[in-house]
């Protein structure tokens, strides 16, 4: 009898479980592949990141190292190596995610798993074989997989999801992206580096889903296009099909519903956000329903309807982001302990791994005014940043709303290089409601990029000192 059962090795499953054995329960993780991590080790995450690293230093060496000084003769792209490369950081990942589950004592199944009730697990082994596990409870950690558009159906080969986007073996003359969300904005920047062209086509009249901070969003788009990303906002897609080993794809502009236009390239991807993994796991035998979209909904403790069976991460509503749902996992197991912990989802940071990268963590402007919230706006640029001007990566600014009464932070946003960590100093201070005074106040080292974040805290009341 196991004290908890997870369900899927992702951030969210693997990181639980680890805590639940921490914290003295046996437990079993079972995944239904051949190696943990999930999604986002395996295709997700960390192999998008290790092409957008490798994609970063080709363009950089065909278009940035003069301006060191730098100058090199023709540079050959080998993109086998460079996929050897990803599919070897990938390995090592999710070996790692093996020690640990040795190292913590937690029994790894490879199978498909089948919620037969609230105390049973039936896995479908990997080798065939069928194993039932019995256990006091459940967490489902299953995530999420591509979204599909109604009408347009992937085949692996011309018309492609996120995962097989990550595995060609040479670079597409023409990469049609649909979505300029994160997914579409970071894939597009790959291939785009890698020499193919790439038309993007978004529904929105702004990219990353319109949510994100308005100067980031208007700021962001023309740095791509001068990056060589071609846009077609405020359009809707039609239909997709394969002609000749070639993918016409069909939209209507929404100003003119009348009008079709057609775009025409040898790959396309449909990046149009993702769906909770929920089917086929038994959830009916417990009596468990999923709202329309597929999401399980829980309470504080992140337990489900049903009595003793949790769910975390991209299965429940919310931002599906991989450092949720291991905090979202960590919080479900120390619940079930008994321990008070908690989620500050606002204090929750988002990161999209473009160059230059975007950040942010709390509210935009836009939603403080729709809420009626009175704040203050501090803003610095990176150009006047001796860091950034060294290292020659002067794109973007950093933005932090403060509660005009108290200086509370509300929200902070930001564009430019090393995004992705600038935001922890922001997303720490606002988990232990700081103002922008405590973050202005203390010492940042010099030269750095960090200093950015302090002169934008100083910028709030008026007071920066390098601009």
């Amino acid at each position: 009898m196991y004290d908890l059962v997870v369900i899927g090795s992702g951030p969210g499953g693997y990181i639980a479980a680890i805590r639940a054995a921490q914290l003295g329960m046996n437990v079993a993780c079972v995944e239904k592949y051949d190696s943990y991590g999930g999604t986002c080790l395996n295709v997700g995450c960390i192999p998008s990141k290790a092409l957008l690293d490798s994609s970063e230093r080709f363009a950089e060496v065909n278009h940035a190292l003069a301006d060191h000084g730098i100058n090199v003769g023709e540079v050959e792209l080998d993109l086998d190596k460079m996929q050897a490369r990803r599919r070897k950081v990938v390995e090592d990942s999710a070996n790692g995610v093996n020690f640990l589950f040795g190292k913590n004592k937690i029994d790894g199944i490879h199978g498909f798993a089948t919620i037969k009730d609230k105390n049973t697990v039936e896995v479908d082994l990997n080798d065939g074989d069928t194993k039932t596990l019995e256990t006091k409870k459940i967490l489902i950690a299953t995530g999420s997989k591509p979204s599909q558009l109604p009408g347009i159906e992937f085949d692996d080969e011309h018309i492609l999801d996120s995962t097989w986007a990550l595995e060609l073996d040479e670079v597409p003359e023409h990469l049609i992206v649909i979505g300029a969300g994160v997914i579409g904005l970071e894939m597009g920047s790959i291939w785009s580096r890698l020499g193919a062209k790439v038309t993007v086509i978004e529904y929105l009249p702004q990219i990353l889903g319109g949510r994100a901070d308005k100067e980031v969003m208007k700021k962001g788009k023309r740095i791509f296009e001068k990056q060589g990303l071609e846009f077609v906002m405020n359009a809707m897609v039609t239909g997709a099909e394969v002609k000749d080993g070639q993918v016409e794809v069909s939209y209507q502009p929404r100003d003119d519903e009348e009008k079709t236009e057609t775009l025409t390239g040898d790959k396309l991807l449909v990046a149009v956000g993702r769906s909770p993994y929920t089917e086929g796991l038994g959830l009916e035998n417990i009596g468990l329903e999923t709202d329309d979209r597929g999401f399980i909904h829980v309470d504080g403790n992140y337990e489900t309807s049903v009595e003793g069976v949790y769910a975390i991460g991209d299965v429940i509503p919310g931002p599906m982001l991989a450092h949720l749902a291991e905090h979202e996992g960590v919080v479900a197991v120390e619940r079930m302990n008994g321990m008070g912990s908690h989620v500050l989802y606002e204090a929750v940071p988002d990161v999209v791994y473009t160059h230059p990268e975007i950040a942010s963590v709390g509210k935009t402007a836009a939603q403080l005014d729709e809420e009626g919230v009175e704040y203050k706006t501090g803003k610095f640029m990176f150009r006047a940043n001796g860091r950034a001007r060294a290292i020659n990566d002067t794109d973007g600014f950093v933005k932090v709303l403060a509660d005009a009464k108290t200086d509370r932070i509300l929200g902070a946003h930001i564009l430019g290089p090393q995004a992705g960590d600038l935001i922890a100093e922001l997303a720490v201070a606002m988990e232990f409601w700081g103002s922008s005074e405590d973050v202005a106040r203390s010492s940042h080292a010099h030269p750095s990029l960090a200093e950015v974040v302090k002169e934008a805290c100083l910028a709030v009341e008026g007071r920066a000192l390098n601009s």
